[in-house]
Formats: structure tokens, C-alpha cells, sequence
């Protein structure tokens, strides 16, 4: 569906995508991460033809972007475009009428959508009386009522409780099932690692892991352990036996040594906590990104290169 190839773009004197190559395929879901300022928001508004790359390209089907590639395209922007003093319905009926939708058509859909986001006694509502978490179901609403083959949402999840984060994740389910290509962008590392086939990581502009989940995860490294104990666990990050820590409340991911054994590990651990849980997994999407764009250095060390 989409491929992008060594997409470059500066601004004066920043460079802010520096060689940035990836693709998403039609029924997946594809992960673009990375911290404030890493380049993702520059690549998605290359990807809707906003603005001009450097150098690269940008293929929909093997074909450049032209003028009808904008009603395959459905976009979800993390800041709200919403006209504030626009009513609910009047509002989706006019995106819908800028993709071409017949209006009968248009409310027909809008209908079934405000339905299922339990939005349907609101529709007279002016938009500004919505609270957050309804501004980003309607905006949600708009940027897939014209049946996109290619839906790119930015943070989509923002303002939503966790009932409507549920509802929604379900919803990118039944898209990706119906064969949508998408394009999930967010800081919510938990939740690309249960919805994402692929990630694409980039970090001040550039490419710094990408794959499938499962693959990534196998690349990084096995020598991972999830700690749930009782006590003070500050020692942890200096532990001989361990090369990087994240530590929380009662609870700590570990990536050990090369050379370190865990039930080594967990016997000598035992001497200082009182350890409720202990086992061995690969390591969590979140422990990836932040060793990967430096984390909280005072509780990681840097980590080789992944090649």
C-alpha cells in the first residue's frame, strides 16, 4: 500500500528526518514511535503531501501521490482541527462533503458512527461544549467516515477513558481485518506493543529500529526479567548481574549480562527482597524505547547498537 524510501527533509539549520524508510501494507498496523521532536509528525505530513521532502520517495501502490491519493488517505492529527462553534453533525457533514460524500450518504454513515461512540444525543451539541474525550471520538469519526484504505492517526488514544480506549482499539481491529493499512503513532509504548504488526522507531530523524513486534523484541535481547518484590530496590540498577534497570513501585524489568544466570540471580536477590514474582521474558516494548532514545539515564546505561 504505502512506501516510503529515504525521505529527507531540513528546515534551515535542523535536519529533521534524516534517511527515513518505511512501509505498511493493507490489513496492518504499523507503529511509528519515537520521542517529542524525533521527526514523526515531519514524516506524516510528507506522507499527506503537506509538505515537500528533500529527497525520497512516496509511493501509494507503486504510484506517486496525486490529487485523488487525498479520499484514500484518512488522517487523525494529535492537535484538534475541529471548528469550535461548528454543531456536532454539521461539522462531520462538512468533512464528509470536502471526500465527496453525498450528504444522505454522509449522515446515513455519521449516524451509525455517533451510535457506536454513544454520541448520538449530542449531535446539535456546538463542539466546544464536547468534552476532550468526545472532540477526539468525533475527530475520529471524521477521519474514517470516508472509508479510507490508509488511515494515519496521531496519538489516537489522547483524551480517551479507558471503556473508549477499549472501544477503540477494537475499532482498529475491525479495520485492519477489513484490509486498512494504518498508521499508528503515540508515546503509549504498551499500546503499540498489543496493536502494532511492525514498528518503526526514529529518533532525532533517523531510523533506529524497526521490524516486527516479535522480531524486535527477539533481536533485543532475552535476558530480561520482571521483578515483583517487597523492599527497597534502589541497589538494583548497581547490581553486577545487571546491565540496565527500570525501576517502579514494587515492580522492576531487568535486563541482565550476557554471562548472568537467572536463577543465580534470583538466589541472590532473595537475600535482599522479599520477591513475589520472578520470570524471565523478553523485553517490553517501553524498556526498548527508552534505552534506545536514552531513557532515564540514571536508572540505564547505554545499550550496544542494535544492528
Amino acid at each position: 500500500m504505502l512506501t516510503v524510501s529515504h525521505l529527507r527533509k531540513q528546515y534551515s539549520t535542523v535536519l529533521a528526518v534524516d534517511d527515513v524508510s518505511l512501509a505498511v501494507n493493507r490489513g496492518a498496523i504499523l507503529g511509528l514511535l519515537g520521542p517529542n521532536g524525533a521527526g514523526k509528525t515531519t514524516t506524516i505530513r510528507m506522507i499527506l503531501n503537506i509538505i515537500q521532502p528533500d529527497a525520497g520517495s512516496i509511493t501509494f501502490d507503486g504510484k506517486p501521490f496525486e490529487e485523488q491519493t487525498r479520499n484514500l488517505i484518512g488522517y487523525l492529527p494529535e492537535e484538534r482541527g475541529l471548528y469550535r462553534k461548528n454543531k456536532l453533525l454539521n461539522a462531520i457533514l462538512y468533512f464528509a462533503s470536502l471526500k465527496g460524500i453525498e450528504r444522505a450518504e454522509a449522515k446515513r454513515r455519521a449516524y451509525d458512527w455517533l451510535k457506536r461512540f454513544d454520541l448520538l444525543t449530542y449531535y446539535e451539541r456546538k463542539l466546544e461544549e464536547l468534552s476532550k474525550g468526545n472532540q477526539q471520538k468525533v475527530q475520529f469519526i471524521i477521519s474514517i467516515l470516508h472509508d479510507p484504505q490508509l488511515v494515519i492517526l496521531d496519538e489516537p488514544f489522547s483524551g480517551l477513558d479507558p471503556l473508549n480506549q477499549i472501544l477503540l482499539k477494537d475499532i482498529l481491529m475491525e479495520l485492519k481485518q477489513r484490509g486498512k493499512a494504518i498508521i499508528f503513532s503515540t508515546h503509549q509504548m504498551d499500546q503499540a506493543e498489543k496493536l502494532c504488526d511492525a514498528i518503526c522507531l526514529i529518533n532525532k530523524g533517523r531510523v533506529v529500529l524497526e521490524g516486527g513486534i516479535t522480531e524486535v523484541k527477539s533481536r533485543y535481547g532475552k535476558n530480561t526479567v520482571h521483578l515483583e518484590y517487597e523492599g527497597d530496590g534502589n541497589f538494583l540498577p548497581t547490581h553486577p548481574a545487571v546491565k540496565t534497570a527500570h525501576i517502579y513501585e514494587n515492580f522492576a524489568e531487568l535486563i541482565l549480562n550476557s554471562h548472568s544466570k537467572p536463577h543465580e540471580v534470583l538466589r541472590d536477590l532473595s537475600q535482599r527482597l522479599d520477591i513475589r514474582k520472578f520470570e524471565t521474558l523478553q523485553p517490553s516494548l517501553n524498556a526498548i524505547f527508552l534505552d534506545l532514545v536514552g531513557g532515564e539515564k540514571k536508572l540505564t546505561e547505554a545499550m550496544e547498537p542494535v544492528k
